[in-house]
C-alpha cells in the first residue's frame, strides 16, 4: 500500500506529507523497493541494468552512468561488465538488484527478504549496507524470517502473524513485554555451601538455583542489580569471577508474542488452516 502497488483498504498513508492515494507518482520518485524476486533484465549486463533503472527515475545521462559504475565497484560487481544478467550467481543477483533500487539515493527504501537464499559473504555485505545506509539517514522498511537479522539492523521491530501486526515496540520494549523475572547468574571461584539461609533472609521473595558447583542464578520478581550480590558473596569469601544480568532472546520474545516457532511458523500456520 505505502509503494502504490495496492490499494489503500481503509486510512490514510502519508510519505514525507505526501498522500499516497493522491501522490504516488511524486513518492515513488523519492522510495526505492527491492522485491524479493529479481525484477532487472536478463539480457542486460549490470552496468546497462543499472542506467535503465536509472533512467525510469528520471535521472540524466551525465548522472547516472557515473553512479551506477559506483555501485558496480561498491557490491564488488564491476568485473561483470559485458555478462549479461542471467549469468550471475544468486548472490550476484541479490546484489545488483539492491544496487538498482537505490540508484536514484533514495530517502525511504523497501527491502523484501534482502538476504534469503544467497551465500555468507554476500548476506554481510549487504547487511553493513544497510546499515550504512541507515546511518546516513535512510529510512528503511526490513521484511524478514532472520530475527537475528532484524535485531541487528532495526531500531523498531513489528511481529507480524498471518498478515496482522501483533506487536510492535524496540528491542528492548519487546523483550520487556515477555519477561516475567528478573535473572542474574554469578560465576564464583569456588563450590557453594551453606548459604541459602543467608540468601533467603537478605533476598526475600527470591529464588535461588546452584547451577553446578561454582555458578549460581537468582531469580527475583522485584528489580534487582548485581552489587548487592556481589557484597554478599564478598563478605562469605567468594570471589566472582562473572556477572551478568539475563534477559529473554528477541526470538523468544518472538515465540512468546505470537506463539509460532521461528524455523517452522509458516508450515505450522499452513497446516491449521487446511
Amino acid at each position: 500500500m505505502i509503494i502504490g502497488l495496492s490499494r489503500i483498504s481503509h486510512g490514510t498513508i502519508k510519505v514525507s506529507e505526501l498522500d499516497v492515494a493522491r501522490d504516488i507518482k511524486k513518492i515513488q520518485r523519492f522510495i526505492g523497493i527491492v522485491p524479493d524476486e529479481s525484477n532487472l533484465y536478463m539480457d542486460f549486463d549490470g552496468y546497462e541494468n543499472l542506467c535503465f533503472c536509472a533512467s525510469l527515475y528520471g535521472m540524466k545521462k551525465d548522472e547516472r552512468e557515473p553512479r551506477a559504475r559506483e555501485l558496480l565497484k561498491q557490491f564488488g560487481l564491476t568485473d561483470t561488465l559485458g555478462r549479461t544478467f542471467k549469468t550471475f550467481s544468486r548472490g550476484m543477483k541479490r546484489k545488483l538488484t539492491i544496487a538498482a533500487g537505490i540508484i536514484h539515493k533514495p530517502r525511504i527504501l523497501f527491502l523484501d527478504e534482502p538476504t534469503t537464499g544467497i551465500d555468507i559473504e554476500s548476506a554481510r555485505r549487504i547487511r553493513d549496507l544497510i546499515a550504512k545506509l541507515h546511518e546516513e539517514g535512510t529510512t528503511i522498511f526490513l521484511t524478514t524470517h532472520y530475527i537475528e537479522e532484524a535485531e541487528r539492523l532495526c531500531d523498531r521491530i513489528a511481529f507480524i502473524v498471518d498478515g496482522k501486526i501483533v506487536k510492535t515496540g524496540n528491542i528492548e520494549e519487546l523483550i520487556r513485554s515477555v519477561q516475567k523475572e528478573n535473572i542474574i547468574q554469578l560465576t564464583l571461584d569456588k563450590k557453594l555451601s551453606n548459604i541459602s539461609g543467608d540468601l533467603k533472609k537478605i533476598f526475600e521473595n527470591s529464588i535461588f538455583e546452584i547451577k553446578d558447583n561454582n555458578t549460581f542464578i537468582f531469580h527475583s520478581l522485584n528489580n534487582i542489580s548485581l552489587m548487592p550480590l556481589i557484597k554478599f558473596f564478598d563478605e562469605r569469601g567468594f570471589k566472582v569471577h562473572e556477572a551478568k544480568i539475563i534477559k529473554p532472546s528477541l526470538e523468544e520474545a518472538f515465540l512468546k508474542i505470537t506463539g509460532i516457532s521461528i524455523s517452522k511458523g509458516n508450515m505450522e500456520r499452513m497446516s491449521e488452516k487446511k
